[in-house]
């Protein structure tokens, strides 16, 4: 492999995300859902046209995907590598870079998002890390030599009713959390609890952001089989409002 060839790949996937109007599109598109141009210019405060010029740089590079419903055109993170990469790199920001909340409802996002939230695919923040520490200390992950399932942990999932897909994908895989500093779940089997932890009702999206909250029932089932009490993961829940305003 030529080094400087890869080198100045690295360094145009990197220039990409060096600008912060483009970088702010990637975090957004972490929940998982597709946007259009509209809400993505709206979201980050930039014009239309700005929004149109970034996004066909960050399409053509491969870091999103477009798709078209109808007669509009949303785009998307390209997959959870991609997803993967760019919650890495947002871990990496110093504390001290980060600009404080302007406003209540700011402050209340905030720390919604730090207790519970998406992270593109699996579940981040105090809920995702509270999972992924429970399914440890259950035996049900091995961190020993890298994180890998256990038979009994393949046994828990079928026992939940938790079938993995085929897929090249990982089954698991260890991804650094922005807000707790400290590894969450993602692959595979990240993406099938956080799946049917929204499908059997343990948590809701509670607006336009990627924050999540423990419902009732998620409390019980939280206790049940991972003994998390309620109390540590649930999320604070923001004011509704449409994600255009966000």
């Amino acid at each position: 492999m030529d080094t400087r060839e890869s080198g100045r790949d690295l360094a145009a996937v990197a220039s990409l995300l060096a600008d912060a109007t483009r970088a702010a599109f990637c975090l957004a598109l972490l929940d998982g859902r597709p946007w259009s141009a509209g809400e993505l210019a709206r979201h980050t405060g930039v014009a239309a046209s700005t929004a149109t010029g970034h996004l066909h740089q960050l399409v053509a590079a491969g870091l999103l995907v477009e798709e078209r419903r109808g007669r509009n055109r949303y785009v998307a993170l390209a997959g959870p590598e991609v997803a993967e990469l760019v919650e890495s790199l947002a871990s990496l920001a110093p504390p001290a870079s980060r600009v404080p909340p302007r406003s209540l409802t700011a402050a209340r996002t905030t720390r919604a998002l730090a207790q519970g939230r998406t992270c593109y695919d699996h579940l981040a923040g105090v809920l995702g890390v509270s999972v992924t520490d429970a399914l440890t200390g259950r035996g049900f992950l091995d961190d020993r030599g890298g994180l890998a399932l256990t038979p009994e942990g393949g046994a828990f999932l079928t026992g939940l009713g938790i079938a993995l897909p085929a897929t090249r994908r990982p089954a698991v895989r260890s991804c650094l959390d922005l807000t707790e500093r400290r590894p969450h779940l993602a692959g595979a089997v990240g993406a099938a609890l956080c799946r049917h932890a929204f499908d059997d009702g343990w948590v809701v999206r509670t607006g336009p952001t990627r924050a999540v909250a423990v419902t009732e029932k998620g409390s019980r089932e939280l206790y049940r089989h991972f003994g998390i009490e309620a109390g540590a993961a649930r999320a604070t829940v923001p004011p509704r409002r449409s994600r255009d305003s966000a």
